[in-house]
């Protein structure tokens, strides 16, 4: 049993074949498209295969001459903290160079790019916008098409399927956690986000997707019998990324996400949060898919910094219908219950929140004390303009 397979045991996924990945779809079908190439690979180590055979080892082995690697956030390793910046390195297994895009640059540089003819891109994307991987390929995108090297994008299944939810980024908030004007939880994969980045930010490159083979959005698409490997230090399970959606907002805020324990983003807390009265509102709230619970945790060299060493009162989730359950609309019921609670204590950071909120109006209607379904709403015709406007660029039904 691989570990996806456990996990999604644990949360009520129905297992099945695994879909055959974009690296699968290349080595058997595609290899003209690297084959006697200098191949740069744009990765890290969580881009396993459905044996848990890494995508660097696959490549090689499969007869791609690769040249040089290049990292996102988080490093090769996928150790870094958030925000930490990376340094470039040497790949201790295969001697090639690893080119970090997370430090002293985010753009390939033109020495970086020396020797290289074709890219492949090959990221567990964890399909929420805050996510960086979409921000570091399209800087690869730019920077590799003025020099006229070929982008592949080695696709891979959305882990959280294909449901679409959340407000869309407005443009003028637009950073590396929010590159498009896309919703928070986009229910798109990388291969078909690359395809609305060059059409909405106009960039002038030879793309190609190479699709993952058996995924299908419309079946919900969970991805089942893949190996789970975290993407980054703080999205430790697969549950984990389906919180991710909507607890991240609570980084913009004084509680922690529980960064610095063994359930980041499954729990939100502070040292002063009644929590009875909290949980209260939320379960008046009847949200479906997700039950709560408090608990007490002590952040231990949190990244963030919040509450280290200081035992916090907090709140966790357990989802336990991932088709029912919508992360976005619960972080807004329990953005709105401490706000009802603690006025003066959930201490927003208007520049931090409204950078991952795609704008102020997120916080703006907590703070007016606005009802969450009045907000959802008022985001769907938002919400239907975007799946008109992306339907073409769809590579799964």
């Amino acid at each position: 049993m691989t570990l996806f397979v456990a996990m999604a045991a644990a949360i009520g996924i129905a297992t099945a074949a695994p879909p055959r990945l974009g690296v699968d779809v290349l080595l058997a079908d595609s290899l003209h498209l690297v084959r006697g190439r200098a191949v740069g690979l744009v990765t890290n180590y969580a881009a396993v295969d459905a044996q848990g055979v890494s995508v660097v080892e696959r490549l090689r082995a499969g007869g791609v001459r690769l040249v040089a690697l290049f990292s996102p956030e988080h490093g090769f390793r996928g150790a870094a903290d958030p925000g930490e910046a990376v340094a470039s390195s040497i790949d201790s297994a295969t001697g090639l160079p690893i080119h970090s895009l997370y430090g002293r640059t985010s753009r390939p540089t033109d020495e970086m790019l020396a020797g290289v003819e074709v890219l492949l891109v090959d990221l567990p994307d964890v399909g929420a916008r805050y996510y960086t991987y979409l921000h570091t390929t399209m800087e690869v995108m730019h920077a590799a098409g003025p020099k006229g090297v070929r982008v592949i994008v080695l696709d891979r299944p959305n882990p959280i399927g294909g449901t679409v939810g959340g407000n869309i980024l407005d443009l003028a908030y637009r950073s590396g956690v929010g590159s498009l004007a896309m919703p928070i939880r986009h229910g798109m994969t990388l291969g078909e986000q690359a395809r609305l980045a060059r059409r909405d930010d106009r960039i002038d490159v030879d793309l190609v997707v190479v699709p993952a083979a058996g995924w299908r959005r419309k079946a919900d698409g969970i991805v089942t019998g893949l190996p789970f490997l975290p993407p980054s230090p703080n999205l430790k399970d697969l549950e984990s990324l389906f919180h991710y959606p909507g607890t991240c907002l609570f980084e913009g805020t004084a509680l922690s996400v529980g960064r610095g324990t063994d359930r980041p983003f499954h729990q939100i807390g502070a040292p002063w949060l009644d929590t009875t009265a909290v949980l209260a509102i939320a379960r008046r709230a009847g949200l479906p898919g997700v039950e709560f619970m408090g608990v007490t945790f002590t952040p231990v060299k949190p990244g963030d910094g919040k509450h280290a060493g200081v035992p916090v009162v907090g709140i966790r989730l357990r989802m336990t219908d991932r088709r029912r359950y919508d992360p976005i609309r619960t972080a807004l019921v329990l953005l709105g219950a401490v706000r009802s609670v603690h006025p003066d204590r959930i201490g927003f950071v208007p520049r931090q929140f409204d950078r991952l909120a795609g704008g102020p109006g997120i916080r703006e209607a907590i703070e007016a004390g606005v009802e969450p379904r009045r907000i959802l709403d008022g985001w769907k015709p938002a919400l239907k303009q975007w799946q008109r406007r992306t339907k073409d660029l769809l590579l799964y039904r």
